[in-house]
């Protein structure tokens, strides 16, 4: 049986390795991009709600989670989002603002999937394999590599592991990246799933049931971390951004503070309407900052013996008791909802023993390592597509 040559074989056609693809295909290199799944790209389509929030106008190291927090550095200021976004405009693509400088695609994720097929198509030397799935990389003693896949042996100069993490399985999710990087001596730091939901099995979870769908800006915290942003109840828990966000920085058995009016001094509320409309009720003062249910649940947790009491006749400490609890009301999840649902994963490959400047494995020349298959995950809002633009940049101008 033949054995097919290549410069490079980048495994996973997702958003790093069809960068990367363009980046070495550019440079005259014979690329080979092998995706397991039928069709490439389904995590950038998905993404954003189908809109793709493909960077952010905000980019600085201190939006990564890594056990070795400078390795970004280097790749984000030689690739910047200005770069991408540049790329974005060359192709009429286009986009909006939002919140926190997060960029969204107007017309549809495919835009940018298409956008990297024509990056890919134009350099000539670019072949995006799918159903293809590699089951072996083996080096070679006279440099370079043997990947074995289900559709025959390939040879090659390069191994670019793009494979992602374990996160949502069901748009190609797996293992495999850190298994090759082990295989060839990496350390790889525990993974779990990162920026997804929270779920409860307490009393709590049938509060948060009654209130699916309702949303509000809080302030979520614990001693690592606090994001000011919408939080969103689901009949299995807590979501939306603030809830996404602060999962980076949870770990099972842990709770956490909830602020639901952090926009407010609730204290010193209540002391104003104790003498301006001291014969209202609690809930009807506080209705005006949020919806009727939500008031009605927190009702229920925090002030129930004192819900048909007027203002005017609760103390000044029974006053100040419930603001703390609104301002601070602490949680303890059961759990999140796992890969199954999260955006990203935590851990991966020790950046300490790949090259900031490369991403070449310092155990084994010629392979490299790309996106989030190493230990560095973003933040929430176009982070962690700018570290797969960013880290791919890096390698495919090396390979």
């Amino acid at each position: 049986m033949s054995i097919s040559h290549v410069d490079v074989i980048i495994i996973g056609a997702g958003a790093a390795g069809l960068m990367c693809a363009v980046h070495a295909g550019q440079r005259g290199r014979k690329v080979l991009v092998m995706e397991k799944a039928n069709k490439v790209g389904k995590k950038i389509l998905m993404s954003g709600g189908g809109k793709c929030n493909f960077t952010n106008l905000y980019v600085e190291p201190d939006n990564y989670i890594s056990h070795n927090p400078h390795f970004v550095i280097s790749a984000l200021a030689r690739y910047s989002n200005w770069d991408f976004i540049a790329k974005v405009c060359d192709y009429g693509i286009a986009y909006e603002e939002r919140k926190h400088g997060q960029l969204f695609t107007l017309n549809g994720s495919k835009d940018i999937l298409n956008m990297l097929f024509t990056e890919c198509h134009h350099t000539q030397k670019v072949e995006i394999q799918t159903q293809c799935e590699v089951q072996k990389v083996i080096a070679l003693t006279q440099g370079g590599f043997n990947v074995q896949t289900n559709q025959g042996d390939f040879q090659c100069e390069a191994v670019v592991v793009a494979t992602g993490g374990l996160s949502i399985p069901t748009l190609g999710g797996s293992g495999f990246g850190y298994e090759v990087a082990q295989q060839f001596g990496h350390h790889v730091y525990p993974t779990r799933a990162g920026l997804v939901p929270f779920t409860f099995s307490d009393q709590l979870k049938e509060v948060m049931a009654r209130l699916s769908g309702n949303a509000l800006d809080v302030s979520l915290s614990n001693h690592r971390n606090s994001f000011h942003e919408a939080l969103l109840f689901t009949h299995r828990g807590l979501s939306g951004p603030s809830a996404l966000q602060l999962s980076n920085y949870w770990q099972s058995g842990e709770d956490f503070q909830i602020n639901f009016f952090p926009a407010q001094d609730l204290y010193a509320f209540f002391k104003e309407k104790k003498l301006s409309q001291p014969k209202v009720l609690l809930r009807t003062l506080l209705t005006v900052f949020t919806t009727k249910s939500i008031i009605q649940e927190l009702q229920q947790l925090i002030w129930s013996a004192q819900s048909e009491t007027a203002i005017g006749n609760i103390s000044d400490a029974q006053l100040q008791l419930i603001a703390n609890q609104l301002h601070g009301f602490r949680v303890k999840p059961s759990g999140t909802e796992g890969y199954r649902t999260a955006e990203v994963t935590l851990g991966g490959v020790d950046t300490n023993e790949v090259s900031s400047q490369t991403m070449q494995s310092k155990k084994q020349e010629g392979l490299y390592f790309i996106g989030e298959v190493l230990d560095v995950t973003g933040h929430l809002g176009g982070f962690n597509f700018q570290w797969a633009w960013s880290s791919a940049y890096a390698a495919g101008t090396v390979v």
